[in-house]
């Protein structure tokens, strides 16, 4: 009798009894069929939100990338505008254009009360 226990020991391991669904017919199986279950749902759950996160990060670094160049572009133009608005600037963009305008001879002065 313990010669057949053996040999069924042997053939319950074997690479087609697992394959064909025959061990899911043990009793271990059977018994704890509702936290294997469990686990693979959870499984399912963790990989689909390491997933999601992943795509959110390249999302985010996509963004602070595109967000830096806009930065740097915002920098140039305000420096650029800051050249052209110098006073001898403007008076040299006035001459260019051949506009009639002078520069004030004298200084500005305050109202008082």
């Amino acid at each position: 009798m313990e010669g057949k226990k053996k040999k069924r020991k042997k053939r319950r391991l074997s690479f087609w009894y697992i394959l064909g669904g025959g061990v899911l017919k043990e009793d271990f199986f059977i018994r704890h069929i509702k936290m294997i279950l469990l686990v693979v749902v959870l499984t399912f759950g963790f990989i689909s939100n390491r997933y999601s996160c992943i795509l959110k990060i390249k999302k985010i670094d996509s963004l602070q990338k595109e967000l830096n160049e806009v930065q740097l572009e915002a920098l140039a133009i305000s420096v650029e505008l800051a050249g052209y608005s110098r006073p001898s600037m403007v008076e040299e963009l006035v001459k260019k254009q051949h506009i009639n305008l002078e520069g004030a001879n004298r200084p500005p002065y305050e109202l008082h009360r």
